[in-house]
């Protein structure tokens, strides 16, 4: 401090400012270029100072967030976003670029996160809106601050606010809290009305400018009132003060005549508007707020910047103090020369990227449109509303189909941010970075699709980092249907998106471990390793663990699944693992993973399955044999890819012992067959014996039906091509009686139903081809005349002469 500095009289300028406002931001600029403060209090949490320095690294791009959590519960974390035009952003970068000192002056994390104090509300600035005709606080706040750039708002700012907190109501156990000046200490609630509850994620500290939370109306209490409670007008909801806020006030001066001690003359406080009337001179006595502040919770807490998007800076995401239009107050606060026609280009390019026709004549006009809709409403410059009426009405013609993609691209927009890497961080957060800056994954805000051959060694590393992060409850990718055409098992696609909220996943995981690999290895091994884990789960587990190539988690799931097949008597159990089981012996062949320990628990299970399956098929109902008939399908497809000798003869051999017992359910013994028929183990005449010994006399007319239903349920292609089959099938039918027909008519639907269009039709065909006695009489004849004259009704109808 200079010995003029010295001398002179302390002085403190409180800037009321509005969340993420570009034009609070570029007055805010103006107001602190011409104040020249020696220190400066910028709203947030007042444990994050060590974090300030991070903002001068030029890797350091907004929009980005402090993030505080939890240190032993990451789950429990809050969110402080900023902008490139938020108002505190530009308070930092000033501070920074001058060298001056800043500090946080909100309550610290560490207390924030003890609480689960939310409180929603109205907002205060509808009280301002109204009174200046405007039915939207949105569109007041951008046509009388936002649109403008000048630093003498912030007095007309805090006295409108300050003539609002006379008006408000406190809290019942808060009403004996005043401030210094007699004026209620209030503001806006903490958190975000629609955060989610305790424990997960919410974006703290950030209140709206005004944001109160309702209470009832003192008229509503007052009957008697001219013409009664009933005839009464509505009364609009008070403000409320609540003690969350008064709180957080009297914190904010604790810091102010902190910074006041330390020898700061000419201190700068730039905080919400709503706040600003609060920290006004002469602060008074600190014993009132030292008796708020007193025992209040606390929590150890970490705090660091992480990226953050423009659609989490939105209202429509739930953000309590988010915007409606980001992209929108990005230009205009980045664009300062022509901001209305750079944007209608922007929007023109939008639009031309979807294919629809613009032409700089289109953007001539929409300018001149823009102005003019200013002009008529005495703006200084053309808002978002008439830049978007003249989108709509010039570029759009009117659609509003094409105003959405506006909406969504431009007006709300998405861009991540950055932070730098000397940041503070978990190790596992740093391994992520390496990881992906090795394998050239960008984390995009936009939905891209990627395309992996897992023949290239950079594809499968993708692949890989992808399926761990899944594993650890980061979904970054999302498995998607490829777009490219391919054969085999080599191709992956997938929808890669990254959110803003995956950094506190990624530190929620770091429990698992210093790095990607060891922590998906440490996790899926805990998982496995709980009681409710079975055959089926530890499979599925196991063939996750190869997916994302998980070596030091393989011995572990391997044993267990043994042991768990083992004791597992269940065989609708461990025919469900098989095929998953089996799937797993393939992936050796695409990824270079060692499956060779697999063999011994996959041989295993098929041997003990082909020793129970016998005993466990008899004394089944319909619906039991169905799910069972499914469960062979799948198995019987996964043995046959396997393309083993030996486990294929020991499958088929256990499938032809079903095929033998009369004791088994009908729909069973079919399928059987079909399925050693489709195998060569039996040929079509055997097989055609059979089905006519299942359909001979002395079986009832249920069980002759789900016997063909076991053999062609689903398949109907055999019927097609076999004529023996199909006549054996249709003498049946043509002999029931009526009774039994009626009896079994549901089943052979379901069963002919599920067949494909054509191979209905083929297989009407055949047996229309193959009955000619059925045929009406007559039929085969032709009347040349009677054909001549749908001729030339065709002929007329398609216009075309006779």
């Amino acid at each position: 401090m200079s010995p003029a500095q010295a001398g002179e009289p302390g002085e403190t300028r409180i800037f009321g400012i509005r969340h993420h406002g570009p034009g609070s931001a570029r007055s805010l600029r103006l107001a602190l270029e011409e104040f020249r403060p020696d220190t400066i209090l910028i709203e947030g949490p007042a444990d994050a100072d060590p974090l300030v320095v991070h903002t001068a690294a030029a890797s350091m791009a907004p929009p980005v967030a402090l993030l505080g959590y939890v240190s032993d519960e990451p789950a429990r974390a809050a969110f402080w976003p900023y902008a490139v035009f938020s108002p505190e952003w530009q308070a930092l970068r000033y501070a920074v670029d001058n060298e001056i000192p800043v500090r946080f002056c909100d309550l610290p994390a560490a207390q924030v996160l003890a609480v689960d104090d939310r409180t929603g509300g109205r907002d205060a600035l509808a009280e301002l809106a109204a009174a200046g005709g405007y039915d939207d606080a949105e569109r007041w706040w951008d046509a009388v601050v936002e649109s403008t750039s000048d630093s003498g708002t912030f007095e007309a700012i805090t006295e409108a606010m300050a003539a609002l907190r006379e008006t408000a109501l406190i809290e019942p156990e808060t009403e004996t809290v005043t401030g210094p000046t007699g004026t209620p200490e209030t503001g806006g609630s903490t958190d975000d009305p629609a955060a989610p509850p305790a424990g997960e994620f919410r974006t703290a500290a950030t209140d709206e400018v005004g944001s109160g939370v309702p209470g009832a109306s003192p008229a509503a209490e007052t009957p008697g009132e001219a013409g009664g409670p009933e005839s009464a007008p509505p009364q609009p909801e008070p403000l409320i003060l609540d003690r969350h806020t008064l709180i957080r006030e009297a914190h904010m001066r604790q810091v102010l005549r902190k910074a006041r001690k330390d020898g700061a003359r000419r201190i700068a406080v730039v905080c919400g508007a709503w706040h600003a009337p609060a920290l006004q001179e002469p602060l008074g006595p600190a014993a009132a707020d030292l008796r708020l502040l007193k025992g209040l919770p606390k929590v150890k807490a970490t705090l660091t910047w992480v990226p953050w998007t423009h659609s989490r800076l939105a209202a429509a995401s739930g953000y309590g103090a988010g915007v409606t239009s980001p992209g929108w107050y990005h230009h205009l606060f980045t664009e300062t020369e022509r901001p209305i026609a750079s944007w209608l280009t922007k929007v023109a390019g939008v639009l031309r990227a979807h294919d629809l026709p613009v032409s700089s004549a289109h953007i001539i006009e929409a300018v001149r449109l823009a102005q003019t809709l200013a002009a008529l409403r005495a703006r200084p410059l053309a808002g978002l509303s008439e830049v978007t009426e003249a989108t709509r009405a010039v570029l759009c013609e009117g659609d509003d189909t094409a105003l959405r993609l506006v909406g969504t691209e431009l007006v709300v927009g998405e861009a991540l941010g950055a932070v730098p890497p000397e940041a503070p961080t978990v190790p596992l957060e740093a391994d992520l970075r390496a990881t992906a800056r090795t394998l050239r994954l960008k984390q995009e805000a936009l939905v891209r699709t990627l395309d992996l051959d897992l023949r290239k060694e950079r594809d499968i590393g993708r692949s890989r980092l992808l399926h761990r992060l899944r594993l650890l409850g980061v979904h970054w990718g999302t498995p998607s249907a490829g777009t490219v055409q391919s054969k085999g098992t080599f191709r992956e696609t997938w929808e890669l998106r990254w959110e803003p909220e995956f950094a506190v996943r990624v530190i929620e995981a770091s429990r698992w471990g210093t790095t990607v690999q060891a922590a998906a290895e440490a996790k899926i091994l805990d998982t496995a390793a709980r009681s409710g884990s079975g055959v089926t789960e530890l499979t599925e587990a196991l063939e996750f663990a190869l997916l994302a190539e998980l070596p030091g988690a393989l011995d572990g799931l391997i044993a267990r699944l043994g042991s768990a097949a083992a004791v597992d008597h269940d065989m609708t159990h461990l025919l469900a693992a098989l095929p998953g089981l089996l799937r797993t012996l393939r992936y050796g062949d695409v990824r270079g993973t060692d499956t060779s320990a697999l063999t011994h628990v996959a041989d295993s299970m098929l041997v003990r399955i082909c020793a129970g399956l016998p005993a466990a098929v008899t004394g089944l109902g319909d619906d039991t044999a169905a799910a069972l008939r499914d469960q062979l399908d799948t198995a019987t497809t996964a043995v046959h890819t396997r393309n083993h000798a030996e486990s294929t003869e020991q499958w088929l051999s256990v499938l032809a012992r079903l095929a033998d017992r009369p004791d088994v359910h009908g729909l069973l013994v079919g399928r059987t067959v079909r399925l050693l028929c489709d195998a060569d183990r039996i040929d079509t005449e055997e097989a055609a014996r059979r089905l006519a010994a299942a359909l001979s006399v002395g079986n009832t007319a249920a069980a002759k039906a789900a016997w063909v239903d076991g053999f062609v349920g689903g398949r109907g292609l055999v019927l097609v091509h076999d004529r023996a089959l199909l006549r054996l099938i249709d003498g049946w039918l043509a002999g029931l009686s009526e009774e039994q027909f009626v009896e079994v008519v549901p089943l052979l639907r379901r069963t002919f139903g599920a067949f494909e269009s054509g191979e209905r039709r083929a297989i009407g065909e055949a047996v229309r081809d193959g009955r000619p006695a059925a045929t009406a009489p007559g039929a085969a004849e032709t009347d040349p005349a009677r054909g001549l004259l749908a001729l030339r009704t065709v002929a007329d109808i398609l216009g075309v002469p006779a």
